[in-house]
């Protein structure tokens, strides 16, 4: 496949996912209008960390930068999809409202809940 056909791919993919995150989010920030911590990308994030878990998982990870399914879903849609950065920015706004508890939750839970989201998601066998 070209690099260009693989360009392609990867933004039709980034702009999916980017898609979905806007609009699962607004979802569950209208189901959640308050919560405690930043619920809505918490649950991106992990749900996110789970399908590149489950991508990964079946594929065979020799040369994931050439294979054009994991292009498109896994550097594409799923790298659109989760967010570091508004997790940071989630993270660094409690610390500065001074809701510590709040924020070590959150970094608790987003962190070990990604990776074990990805790492379910990589022993599950489905392809």
């Amino acid at each position: 496949m070209s690099q260009t056909a693989l360009n392609f791919l990867l933004a039709v993919g980034g702009g999916a996912g980017a898609m979905l995150r806007f609009l699962l989010g607004l979802a569950l920030m209208k189901k959640f209008p308050s919560p405690r911590i930043p619920i809505a990308m918490l649950i991106v994030n992990i749900l996110g960390s789970f399908g590149l878990g489950l991508l990964t998982g079946n594929l065979d990870s020799k040369n994931l930068s050439n294979d054009a399914l994991f292009v498109v879903l896994g550097f594409g849609f799923f790298g659109a999809f989760t967010t570091f950065s508004t997790f940071s920015v989630e993270a660094v706004q409690l610390v500065m409202d001074k809701k510590y508890q709040n924020a070590l939750v959150y970094l608790s839970f987003s962190i070990f809940g990604s990776i074990t989201g990805f790492l379910f998601g990589h022993l599950i066998k489905i392809l």
